[in-house]
C-alpha cells in the first residue's frame, strides 16, 4: 500500500471529505487529491501535521508505509 493509499483509506475510515480535511491541515484541497494519488510528497512540514492529525508516525505512513498502520 502506497503512503498516497494509505491517506486516503484513513480519511476514507473517519469519513471525511478531501474539503474538510484540507482546510483541517491547512493546505489546497488540489494538494491532498494530488498527495492521496501519489503525485506529490508533502513537504516535512505537511508530513509532520498530517500524522499528528491521523495520530499516527511520519514514519509508518510516508517512510514505511507496508505497517498498514490504517487497521487503527
Amino acid at each position: 500500500m502506497t503512503s498516497g493509499q494509505m491517506l486516503r483509506q484513513l480519511r476514507s475510515n473517519r469519513k471525511l471529505s478531501l474539503d474538510q480535511t484540507a482546510h483541517d491541515l491547512n493546505i489546497s484541497k488540489s494538494a491532498l487529491a494530488m498527495y492521496e494519488r501519489d503525485e506529490r510528497i508533502p513537504r516535512d512540514q505537511v508530513k509532520l501535521r498530517i500524522a499528528e492529525y491521523f495520530k499516527v508516525s511520519v514514519e509508518s505512513l510516508f517512510y514505511y508505509p507496508d505497517e498498514h498502520i490504517c487497521a487503527q
